[in-house]
């Protein structure tokens, strides 16, 4: 009994620390992706549409050439077509978000809002009890990613607030399903080959999206493709992949916190390498997110 015990707690260990992974490379993309949208010149749904197709080519391209085993049975088919259409969701509706109301407060909605999310699904599906500390460590990450960004006064209309908090909302539902839909790993499948598989599908419904908001073409010199292999390699095809495996041993609601290390990392980033300045509330506010993924390390 005692080493059962010991096994599954170093098998979710591990869960958490490839989560870990994933949300980190996640943080380095929000700059990746600023630096490449600003060289290029391309829209936000354009970007998206190349990281999902540049991450799942590298993915199959890699999964080919190891040998891996290919997705292959009405289970596996249907657990790939199911990530590669949430993957294109949940990218379309946050890049409508950002469109009608900012950057920050997208992903303060989104981000903020997905691991509330995931815990209330755990909770109905009798997975997780949502006990007073799963709430408290989650309210303590909302707290903290709220003042971490800040809610930025846009002097916008009601209609278009709304609208734009919508999109966001079901970006991070989207987001949550597929996470929740993750956290049970179907027999055989691999991580490396569905994720690839998956965002090749998430492309492909992306680019009619992205082709009529204001195109795909961008000069294709050194440094803009350099950037869009950077992109579509670390904050993509690895951190996805890493989030999926991780989810085999980790809960569901461990992995959507673990998503906020997104923001707090593209936040060092943007201090360290942009220069940005963190005033006192950012300063706070990373703490206590840093203090709920702690936590909540901890009891995972």
């Amino acid at each position: 009994m005692t080493t059962l015990i010991l096994e599954k707690s170093r098998k979710t260990g591990t869960g958490i620390w490839f989560l870990v992974l994933a949300g980190s490379l996640w943080g380095a993309g929000g700059l990746t992706g600023s630096l490449l949208a600003r060289h290029t010149g391309l829209t936000s749904p354009a970007i998206a549409a190349y990281r999902l197709a540049v991450g799942g080519f590298l993915l199959v391209a890699f999964v080919l050439c190891t040998g891996r085993r290919l997705p292959r049975g009405r289970a596996q088919i249907t657990r790939v077509v199911t990530l590669g259409l949430l993957a294109a969701q949940f990218q379309a509706c946050y890049f409508a978000a950002v469109s009608r109301v900012s950057v920050s407060l997208a992903t303060l909605i989104t981000i903020g809002a997905s691991p509330v999310l995931v815990l209330a699904a755990e909770s109905a599906l009798g997975r997780r009890r949502a006990d007073r500390r799963a709430l408290v460590t989650v309210a303590l990450a909302v707290v903290g990613l709220t003042l971490l960004i800040g809610v930025p006064a846009n002097g916008l209309d009601l209609t278009t607030l709304l609208a734009g908090a919508g999109f966001a909302l079901l970006a991070a539902g989207g987001f949550a399903v597929l996470t929740v839909i993750a956290s049970r790993p179907v027999p055989g499948l691999d991580e490396m080959a569905s994720t690839g598989f998956a965002f090749t599908l998430g492309a492909v419904v992306l680019i009619p999206v992205a082709a009529g908001g204001g195109g795909l073409g961008f000069a294709p010199d050194l440094r803009a493709l350099g950037l869009l292999l950077l992109f579509g390699a670390g904050p993509t095809a690895i951190a996805w992949a890493a989030y999926f495996r991780g989810l085999r041993t980790a809960q569901a609601g461990t992995a959507a916190l673990m998503s906020l290390l997104e923001p707090l990392v593209g936040t060092v980033l943007s201090v360290l390498i942009l220069g940005d300045r963190l005033g006192p509330a950012g300063l706070a506010g990373a703490g206590l997110l840093l203090t709920a993924l702690v936590l909540e390390g901890l009891r995972g």
